[in-house]
């Protein structure tokens, strides 16, 4: 179900996709308990939903409670941790507060990096929303840089014509078009 969820989500029906997310949820929560890995990465997919629909408190909350239950389970830098708190930062960033989500950002590129490696994809990841962050706070010559760097690392990573190398080349071009040096 989830899978169809993804599929749902990529073809922009979000109101479809979470409905199936929320029926997940429940039955995990049924089957496992509420604090099981599953659940969580289930809760995951589902507050990432609420906050592309505008529930940003709500999927923050979620998150929040997401995260705790990680770092029970799998401690702070596991890959279901930082992808947590990822999704935290980006909820955080819509919400306003993008000085907490740069600084929370910064931790888990460094983490990321420290586990995986800096050309592992979810530090990839991290390092295009802490540049999208960066640019949001008007540090536009961070951002780009770390923008570039993202480009240079999927481009290595997954080939230029890779649909993740094209978007983030297509976010550095527009970059391009604003920033003074």
């Amino acid at each position: 179900m989830l899978d169809l969820a993804d599929a749902l989500w990529a073809q922009g029906r979000l109101i479809a996709a979470r409905r199936l997310e929320e029926r997940v949820v429940e039955a995990r929560r049924r089957r496992f308990g509420p604090s099981h890995i599953d659940t969580l990465r289930a809760m995951g997919k589902l507050a990432v939903s609420m906050a592309a629909q505008g529930e940003l408190a709500e999927a923050r909350r979620m998150q929040e409670e997401i995260i705790g239950g990680m770092r029970t389970h799998a401690g702070d830098n596991s890959r279901d941790s930082l992808r947590a708190r990822n999704n935290l930062a980006g909820t955080l960033a819509a919400l306003g507060e993008v000085e907490l989500a740069r600084e929370l950002l910064e931790e888990i590129v460094e983490a990321t990096a420290g586990a995986f490696g800096a050309d592992d994809p979810d530090c990839i990841a991290a390092m295009a929303n802490l540049a999208a962050v960066l640019w949001q706070q008007g540090m536009r010559e961070e951002g780009y840089e770390l923008q570039r760097q993202v480009v240079e690392r999927r481009r290595r990573r997954e080939g230029e014509d890779a649909e993740a190398t094209r978007v983030a080349a297509a976010v550095l071009e527009s970059m391009e078009r604003d920033v003074v040096f």
